[in-house]
């Protein structure tokens, strides 16, 4: 029998939240049915798995994350749009270390519930139309993609670690960081000759 009041969407921001607070590797069904009062069998009638669970918790962390992110761009290019997006990831990374974990994690997904998120696709949309206004195309839109994420992901990562000992505070070097892929940016390499696109 199906808990009143409890909804997949309940189930998935329980674990959510217990993402944030205890890690995204500690989200179980035990603990989220703890955390919602119930019994975990309970649980099985909104979500198939644990692995269901984390797919569906990645999914809404894509979504509220390329939400801020969208906020943040809007009417904003080149310089502008890009230390706008950049700030708004680093935002939702410390807000929600948990979420932002799960955005990072591969995880099977039904390919039913991934087509109905807009939150992965926007984010493409995003990166592609930012990076649209330094006059990128193929391959170098892509090139150029992985380049942030990994520089964005690597920094909020080693942040997040307590890896900045130096007594250079990170929010200075951040703000160089960015300085730098934006002269990086206006002047992307010429893709060589045999590149795929």
């Amino acid at each position: 029998m199906v808990r009143a009041g409890l909804t997949v969407e309940r189930v998935t921001l329980a674990g959510a939240e217990l993402a944030d607070e205890a890690g995204f590797a500690q989200v179980t069904m035990a603990q989220v049915a703890r955390r919602l009062g119930v019994r975990d069998a309970s649980l099985y009638a909104h979500v198939r798995n644990l692995e269901d669970l984390r797919g569906r918790i990645a999914l809404l962390a894509a979504d509220e994350k390329t939400l801020l992110i969208a906020e943040a761009t809007t009417g904003r290019a080149g310089k502008d749009a890009l230390v706008a997006y950049a700030n708004a990831w680093r935002a939702y990374a410390h807000a929600h270390p948990g979420r932002y974990t799960a955005t990072q994690t591969p995880i099977p997904i039904d390919p039913a519930l991934a087509a109905a998120a807009p939150g992965p696709r926007r984010a493409v949309e995003l990166s592609y139309g930012m990076l649209r206004g330094y006059g990128l195309a193929e391959p170098d839109l892509t090139d150029a993609v992985r380049l942030l994420r990994s520089t964005f992901h690597g920094f909020v990562a080693l942040e997040a670690a307590g890896s900045f000992a130096h007594a250079r505070p990170p929010e200075d070097t951040w703000s160089r960081a960015l300085d730098a892929l934006h002269v990086l940016l206006e002047h992307w390499p010429t893709s060589r000759a045999g590149d795929s696109s």
